[in-house]
């Protein structure tokens, strides 16, 4: 951080300051000496009331401070020049002493209560080009039909309410440290050095990096530090003062760069410049402090729209995704279906040299069927296309259905089933057919993962409201970081074989038949090794006997 700079007073404002001084005090010479022509016929009222006018011209043209002093002066030309004994400070009668008391405290109450009358008024002015600022401000908004337009709005409100050359605002993209100017304002009539916009990276990119404000100067040299302070829940938009940098820092900077974050999270870089310096009252710091909030709001604004668009176009993706899958896999079915049924009549007509390669083309279009299957599946799915049918069936009924469709792929395979002890007949509301699907697809699952000579569990209980068929097995598992991932479409774990068959469909398949009917599938390690992948439909309560 480079030292802190003595502000320079500008010239123009020495030189009109010196010429109101001037004006004063060349009318109060002029008064006096106007007076002392007359002096025989005025009264000691007069020339308190014509000293007052002057002491409250003074006031009034640049305030207090020049007020008070031609009070003072006020004070000794009245008492030397206008009161017995003349060209003395010194007084004949006493009670003129209450007249020069009383004329010095009326004019310095009056320049005062005039200096105060002036501030309360320029305050009331800001305030009120403050509220026309944020009123403008949210006109501006609402009026852009693109986010991008609305932020190009906001930085115009910004430059015109400030009285700057040009306000930039940056916003972040992919990186932190990368930014991108999406909104530049600029006066007609600026400085080409300075209403041109300022390079992303450099001084900009620390800004937006670290969320600290910084300063640019003439000179090429830069001051850096603090934070801005986060608006109050309450607030709705105004912001507390948060400009760590002193105000000789500030009063000569050619720029001023502040970091734009909403909900402690940095979403841009708002810069403001003015050729020579940036000339800022102190009540338009905070002013430009609140105007910062509203541009972060807007760069937000136009990241979401981004994200929104962005997601937009990934759900049409997905969506001519699923329909080109249900599509594909439905024009597959009928050649393979040909295929099969030709490779089976081959192998029944037997004593052909043909007969074992037919019988693995039947078997390659089985798998083939059914990976289609799951495809088909998987599109209805991800499309909302799935119909359902619940109602109240039984658990063994579903179970024995299940192990009926498996009875090829189990061979030989030992599947023990348990239920709880004392259970008449568990029931649940779910689709008959589906549920099934999911069953037989957990059930392929532990065949494929475990070793030939390992048994299945299948259990099942109520707990709650919740009917839980569990399929144990006893494979390699799963590791902690690829239990929610299983359950993704087409993932494979990285120790999966590569003999291992299948595309990765199983499991997404069964939770999503599972969720749309209420229920859900999850995953738990088994104690001993293994897995234990538990399906949760809706448990139901068994229909009374009518007497």
């Amino acid at each position: 951080m480079t030292p802190a700079t003595v502000p320079s007073t500008d010239g123009w404002r020495v030189s009109g300051r010196v010429q109101r001084w001037a004006i004063a005090f060349i009318a109060l010479f002029a008064l006096t000496g106007a007076m002392l022509l007359v002096r025989p016929q005025l009264e000691k009222v007069h020339v308190a009331l014509l000293f007052l006018l002057v002491v409250l011209m003074g006031s009034a043209i640049d305030g207090s401070a020049l007020g008070l002093t031609m009070a003072g002066w006020a004070f000794l030309f009245f008492d030397f020049l206008f009161l017995p004994p003349y060209y003395t400070l010194g007084l004949t009668n006493p009670l003129d002493w209450l007249v020069l008391g009383s004329f010095l405290v009326t004019s310095v109450v009056a320049a005062q209560l005039l200096a105060s009358a002036q501030q309360r008024t320029r305050e009331a002015l800001a305030r009120t080009l403050e509220v026309q600022g944020f009123s403008t401000l949210g006109a501006e908004t609402l009026n852009a039909a693109e986010p991008v337009q609305a932020l190009a709005a906001i930085a115009e409100v910004i430059r015109a309410t400030l009285g700057v050359d040009s306000c930039d605002i940056y916003v972040h993209r992919g990186r932190d440290a990368d930014l991108e100017l999406l909104a530049h304002a600029a006066a007609p009539k600026a400085a080409k050095s300075v209403a041109t916009a300022a390079r992303a990276g450099g001084l900009l990119a620390w800004v937006g990096g670290r969320n600290e404000m910084a300063v640019e100067r003439p000179d090429g040299t830069a001051s850096v530090g603090g934070t801005m302070d986060e608006p109050s829940a309450g607030a709705r938009g105004e912001r507390q003062s948060g400009w760590a940098l002193s105000w000789g820092e500030i009063a000569d900077a050619r720029a001023i760069a502040i970091p734009l974050s909403v909900h402690d999270r940095s979403v841009g870089v708002l810069r403001v410049a003015n050729d020579p310096h940036v000339d800022l009252a102190p009540g338009q710091r905070d002013f430009l402090n609140a105007l910062s909030y509203y541009a972060a709001l807007g760069v937000e604004r136009v990241q979401l729209s981004a994200d929104a668009s962005h997601t937009a176009a990934l759900r049409e993706r997905d969506r001519l995704k699923n329909a080109l899958l249900a599509a594909v896999s439905h024009d597959l079915r009928t050649p393979l279906t040909t295929v099969k049924a030709l490779a089976h009549t081959i192998v029944e007509r037997g004593a052909s040299p043909g007969d074992a390669n037919a019988i693995s083309i039947e078997e390659e279009a089985d798998r083939l069927t059914s990976l289609i299957t799951d495809l088909l599946d998987y599109s209805r799915l991800t499309g909302g296309a799935l119909l359902l049918t619940p109602q109240i069936e039984s658990a063994d009924d579903l179970i024995g259905a299940a192990l009926a469709s498996v009875r090829g792929i189990l061979q030989t395979r030992s599947v023990r089933v348990t239920d709880d002890e004392g259970a008449i007949m568990l029931l649940g509301r779910f689709d008959f057919v589906h549920s099934v699907r999911a069953i037989v697809n957990l059930i392929e699952n532990a065949v494929k993962y475990s070793a030939v000579d390992a048994p299945i569990d299948i259990g099942v209980h109520r707990v709650g409201d919740r009917l839980i068929i569990s399929v144990a097995d006893r494979g390699i598992g799963v590791s902690e970081r690829d239990r929610e991932q299983i359950f993704e479409p087409f993932y494979r774990s990285p120790g999966t074989p590569a003999t291992t068959h299948g595309a990765g469909l199983g499991l997404a398949i069964a939770r999503g038949l599972a969720l749309a009917q209420g229920g859900d599938v999850t995953y738990a390690a088994r104690q001993g090794g293994g897995s234990v992948f538990s399906l949760m439909l809706p448990a139901a309560e068994q229909p009374a006997l009518s007497e």
